[in-house]
């Protein structure tokens, strides 16, 4: 039997001691053909509340477990990951419509978190503190307790693993709910892989679902820190609600974010570079480069090479054929891409490449002669399209790169690098890359923005640290204190 067999999820075979969803059935669809690859179950708010309260009665037992113990498990589970790399990618080419090499890096990322988390277990957690009394006085942190993980479709098995794992790490028990687009490439596989490794029962639970579920998740008293991976507007809700709960939501949102072109750039690289950021997994990615901010000495030939590269991306089915770019998710993200297009276009930007689609396979598209008002230079497309606006002076770069709601990510092209750095300061993002486009990640690094992109930093080292515990101030006498009454 396969790692990821539907019999163990799809509510064929009752194994491996999962509750079994109370909601019914929904289709696991490949958005590349329509066809319906098989059935997965989906689970209630009451599912949530069973799961929450076994989590929690989980929770004691895996954070005493020795660190060596937890840290065996996380090993383990990056070389499963590893092992079944394959049938994963399979998974994530058919269900998430990722080409091959998008594929590749999820599956060689998720054993890295599993690794790095690894390393977690065993990293000083406190600090003895200076005091005034005649004690021991500590800082320790402690595990949060139980975790909630909300991810979603696009790059669902990395966005899902580097907050479950950490947490795990921890000494966390965690709820995962995938997007039920993609529940099996980013929930079924990270729930196998760790029952694999022998993860004890009850310390992570799958809970695909939809929108009722994750406000169930977010809602239940036994969950402390809710980890949100998704658009803005959500966020905001995921916010609030666990403000009111008084919980801890650390909110990784969306982008709109720039790539500068200095007139001194590598145009070839520049334009090779520009696309990647653009058109890297149909767009469908929070750090796409969703606005390109060029000189305008070199903006006209920039247009006409990226748009020559647009117009020769290769595009269809990655299950068939090696293509630069496959499916976006669904029909209804299509839509909501060539809407913002065609109402740019209406409304004076010129069409320089792209524009048009064939089922759910959108051509790369580039715009130029956009401006504040062109809706798909606004906003975040969440689609292969590259809007292309012109600066002369490094002030003006400056300013249209801050003309957003958004703070995620920052590409800047240049042979100054210093003069690289010195723009970055300027423009506030929670990541930036001199000589490098804007979708990077890497399993070390913080990860996170600011203002509408999200709560900051989350993820990697130290920053895990302080999303997944909480801190407790110890303090020991060597005999009992004395009070005047």
């Amino acid at each position: 039997m396969s790692l990821l067999d539907p019999a163990l999820w799809s509510g064929k075979a009752n194994v491996g001691g999962w509750t079994a969803p109370t909601g019914g059935t929904a289709p696991v669809t490949e958005p590349a053909t329509g066809e319906v690859l098989d059935v997965i179950g989906v689970t209630t708010p009451e599912d949530v509340v069973t799961a929450a309260e076994r989590a929690a009665r989980a929770q004691t037992a895996w954070a005493r477990a020795p660190y060596t113990d937890r840290a065996a498990v996380l090993r383990r589970a990056g070389d499963l990951f590893t092992r079944h790399a394959d049938e994963i990618r399979q998974w994530l080419v058919r269900e998430a419509g990722s080409v091959s090499g998008k594929a590749a890096f999820e599956t060689t990322t998720a054993a890295q978190e599993c690794y790095e988390a690894a390393a977690l277990a065993s990293r000083p957690l406190g600090e003895v503190l200076p005091t005034a009394e005649p004690r021991l006085s500590l800082a320790r942190r402690v595990p949060a307790g139980v975790v909630g993980v909300i991810a979603p479709f696009n790059v669902p098995l990395v966005l899902g693993i580097r907050s479950v794992a950490p947490a795990l790490a921890l000494g966390n028990t965690v709820l995962l709910k995938p997007d039920l687009r993609t529940a099996v490439s980013g929930g079924v596989a990270i729930m196998r892989v760790f029952e694999e490794a022998g993860l004890p029962a009850d310390v992570l639970h799958l809970l695909p679902g939809g929108a009722d579920t994750g406000a169930a998740l977010v809602a239940a008293p036994q969950v402390r820190v809710i980890s949100f991976t998704g658009s803005t507007a959500a966020g905001r809700k995921v916010g609030a609600a666990a403000a009111e709960h008084l919980k801890r939501a650390h909110l990784e949102l969306g982008g709109n974010s720039a790539l500068i072109v200095l007139p001194d750039a590598d145009l070839d690289r520049a334009v090779s570079t520009a696309a990647w950021g653009s058109f890297f997994h149909q767009g469908q990615v929070c750090m796409t480069t969703g606005r390109h901010l060029v000189h305008a000495s070199i903006a006209g030939e920039y247009v006409e090479r990226l748009a020559h590269k647009a117009e020769h991306l290769r595009v269809g089915n990655p299950a068939k054929e090696a293509v630069a770019l496959g499916p976006v998710i669904d029909s209804g993200q299509r839509d909501k891409i060539h809407g913002l297009v065609t109402a740019s276009v209406d409304g004076g930007a010129r069409l320089a490449a792209g524009g048009t689609y064939e089922d759910l396979f959108y051509r790369p598209t580039v715009l130029t002669d956009v401006t504040d008002a062109s809706p798909a230079y606004a906003e975040e497309v969440f689609g292969p399209v590259a809007p292309v606006r012109t600066f002369t002076e490094l002030d003006h770069a400056v300013s249209l790169a801050t003309a957003t709601p958004y703070g995620l990510s920052l590409g800047i092209l240049t042979s100054d690098v210093m003069r690289g750095l010195d723009l970055a300061e300027r423009i506030p993002t929670g990541l930036v890359h001199i000589n490098d486009q804007t979708v990077n990640d890497e399993a070390v690094a913080p990860f996170g923005g600011v203002a509408a992109s999200g709560t900051g930093a989350r993820f990697g080292g130290a920053a895990n640290i302080e999303a997944f515990t909480e801190t407790r101030w110890i303090t020991a006498r060597a005999s009992q204190a004395p009070y005047p009454f």
